[in-house]
């Protein structure tokens, strides 16, 4: 089994109490799908039919499960969710589908559920065949000891590098009824913008049809999952499923009591996407980037992810070195509109840069004491336009380059 990684410094110092979501249980188990002895399935199981919504990778070599889910989506409804850890069933071939059908089936006999309401997702090791009887020898258990209250042990199920488990909850009046949203997720490397750079789960009681809860993933994923980089790597298996177990009575998006349920899910998953950003593997340091200014919102956007993802930056970070001639490098190679003479760089509350030179108030100690904090915000005004953009990314430490140079091992 190996060793786990030490706690990342940036680690929440408390989880939130998740409230019991009527309608679904959890189970955890360890199936040995790659160690022994480490909890790596789990399973959620829906007492009947919940509202689905999902989002996935944007990369053209998609697991297996990516697949399987994407074709099950069209249903809008599910049963029964099955992660495992360990192995990503990506690049598999014709074995991987056939593990992903064997457990679809497997599932569909241990909980009384029809295959086509199954979900399933897999993080790990890509190019590896799964043994799906890994997985299958474990479902009648999985079912079988679910319970309301299970849902941290989940969580802890599908982490792979992670250092922590990443649960966030909030709970709003929507109508006259209070209604509760749970989400997990993991993720550590191999996160960047391209929807969902990790895999997350997110749970609701809210009577949301499974069409409004799409629109409102599809909208609230662009400033949340698809606003964070790790290491400009995209997986092959980033999967975000959004099920509600309420009784589907809000059947438009443009409802007014949708409001606040709508606002909740979006701080949930922003939560759930800054832990992912401060569990970047090796991270000491958790970077908001602003982009005001720029000629479009998404030119601030690409403006803004040239910046967290320069490794120059990032480097210069996790040295706590405000070099902000590498965020000036970064803003040039974007390819987006930019007037040099206009630009204006900020570390904090500190301008360090304006009108094309240094700016004459830098003062290198306060930027240096600035950059010593775990959480630091760099500010870019580009001056030419309306655009603003916000984007989050983590420092690059050599313990990036050897949690990953010994991955496979």
């Amino acid at each position: 089994m190996a060793a786990p990684a030490p706690l990342s410094p940036l680690a929440p110092k408390t989880y939130p109490a998740l409230p019991v979501i009527a309608g679904v249980r959890f189970g955890s188990v360890a199936a040995g799908v790659r160690y022994a002895g480490r909890t790596d399935v789990m399973m959620a199981l829906f007492d009947r039919p919940a509202q689905v919504a999902g989002v996935f990778t944007r990369s053209k070599c998609p697991s297996a499960p990516v697949d399987w889910c994407r074709d099950k989506l069209n249903g809008g409804l599910a049963r029964a969710v099955v992660v495992n850890s360990g192995n990503a069933n990506a690049f598999t071939g014709n074995r991987g589908m056939s593990a992903v059908e064997e457990i679809g089936e497997a599932v569909a006999k241990a909980t009384g559920a029809s295959a086509d309401q199954v979900f399933m997702a897999s993080t790990g090791v890509i190019g590896e065949p799964l043994e799906a009887s890994r997985i299958t020898r474990v479902l009648e258990t999985l079912a079988h000891e679910a319970k309301p209250d299970g849902m941290m042990d989940a969580a802890r199920a599908i982490m792979t590098t992670d250092t922590y488990p990443k649960v966030a909850t909030r709970t709003i009046k929507l109508g006259e009824a209070q209604v509760t949203i749970n989400g997990m997720a993991k993720g550590a490397g191999m996160i960047a913008p391209d929807m969902a750079t990790m895999l997350s789960f997110v749970f609701t009681d809210a009577p949301v049809a499974a069409p409004v809860l799409q629109a409102l993933l599809s909208k609230f994923v662009e400033t949340s999952f698809n606003a964070i980089t790790v290491d400009s790597d995209t997986s092959t298996s980033d999967t975000l499923l959004l099920f509600s177990t309420g009784a589907p009575e809000i059947t438009d998006v443009a409802d007014p009591r949708l409001g606040p349920f709508a606002q909740a899910l979006d701080a949930v998953l922003l939560d759930l996407a800054h832990q992912v950003v401060r569990d970047g593997e090796g991270a000491r340091h958790f970077v908001e980037v602003r982009v005001r200014g720029a000629e479009s919102a998404a030119a601030a956007k690409r403006i803004g992810l040239s910046i967290a993802n320069s490794p120059l930056v990032k480097t210069a970070v996790a040295g706590e070195d405000a070099n902000w001639g590498r965020i000036v490098a970064a803003v040039g190679k974007a390819g987006e509109k930019a007037e040099r003479d206009r630009l204006e760089i900020w570390f904090g509350d500190i301008r360090v840069a304006a009108e094309g030179l240094r700016d004459p108030a830098y003062s290198e100690a306060a930027t240096s004491a600035y950059m010593k904090n775990q959480d630091i915000v760099i500010t870019v005004n580009l001056g030419i336009g309306a655009g603003d953009a916000t984007v989050w990314t983590c420092d690059l430490t050599k313990e990036y380059v050897a949690i990953n140079g010994d991955y496979r091992s």
